[in-house]
C-alpha cells in the first residue's frame, strides 16, 4: 500500500479537525503537528514502508484531537491535575479514536484507531486506557508514545518549564523496558539529530506543512 491508498481529501480532514482543535487550545495544534511529523520520521528511521509512515504521520497528528472532549478547566488548568480531573483528562485517547469514528468505512482512517488508543499505554502493563503491556501494544501506539513523551518534555507548559534534550534522553533511557519499548527508543536517539526543526522545510513533509501554513 502507499499514497494511492490515502483518501485524496485526508489532508483536508486533519486540518480541518485540528483547526478546531486550535480554537481551544493552541498548544495542543502544534504539539499534535510536531507529533504528526515526528512519528512519520521514526516510522521511516525505522524501516517501516512508506504507507506506514503516511498512517504514523495521520495517527500523531490525530493522536491528542480528544482534548477537545476535555473541559477547559481541566485541559487548561495550570497546575497540577487532581486525581478526579487526571481520570477525566485520560479519555482523551479514546474520544481522539472517537471523533475519527464516521470515517471508519474507510480503511486508512480506521487503521489509525490502535495507535491512537494506545499512545498512553506503557510497556510495563500500567498505562491507559487498556492497561496493554510488551508487544500488546500497536506498534503505532509505541513509536508515538516515544514522540508526544519527547514532544511534552521538550515544551514549556504553565506548570513545567521545558527540558533540555540531555534530561529528555536521559528519562528516555531511565524508563526503556517499562515505559517506552526500548528498540524504538534505540533508534530514535540514533536518527533524531538528523531531524529538521518543526519550523523549517522538510521535503517529505506533504501534510504537517500544509496545515500549519493554513492554520
Amino acid at each position: 500500500m502507499s499514497w494511492g491508498d490515502v483518501p485524496s481529501w485526508s489532508d483536508s480532514i486533519a486540518e480541518a479537525l485540528l483547526n478546531s482543535v486550535k480554537v481551544k487550545d493552541p498548544f495542543t495544534f502544534y504539539h499534535c503537528c510536531r507529533v504528526g511529523r515526528g512519528s512519520r520520521r521514526l516510522a521511516q528511521a525505522m524501516g517501516l514502508n512508506e504507507y506506514d509512515q503516511i498512517r504514523l504521520e495521520y495517527a500523531g497528528i490525530f493522536h491528542d484531537i480528544g482534548k477537545v472532549g476535555i473541559p477547559d478547566n481541566i485541559l487548561l488548568k495550570p497546575g497540577k491535575l487532581t486525581n478526579a480531573e487526571y481520570e477525566t483528562m485520560k479519555s482523551h485517547a479514546l474520544i481522539s479514536a472517537l471523533v475519527l469514528d464516521p470515517l471508519k468505512e474507510y480503511e486508512f482512517f480506521k487503521s489509525l484507531f490502535p495507535g491512537i488508543r494506545a499512545h498512553h499505554e506503557r510497556i510495563d502493563g500500567r498505562g491507559y486506557p487498556y492497561g496493554l503491556e510488551g508487544e500488546q501494544i500497536p506498534l503505532a501506539g509505541r513509536i508515538i508514545t516515544v514522540i508526544d513523551s519527547v514532544d511534552a518534555m521538550m515544551n514549556t507548559r504553565p506548570y513545567r518549564k521545558a527540558l533540555t534534550f540531555d534530561v529528555v534522553k536521559s528519562e528516555l533511557l531511565d524508563y526503556s523496558g517499562t515505559q517506552f519499548d526500548a528498540s524504538i527508543v534505540n533508534v530514535y536517539l540514533d536518527a533524531v539529530r538528523f531531524w529538521r526543526n518543526l519550523e523549517d522545510d522538510d521535503p517529505e513533509d506533504q501534510v504537517v506543512a500544509r496545515i500549519m501554513k493554513a492554520g
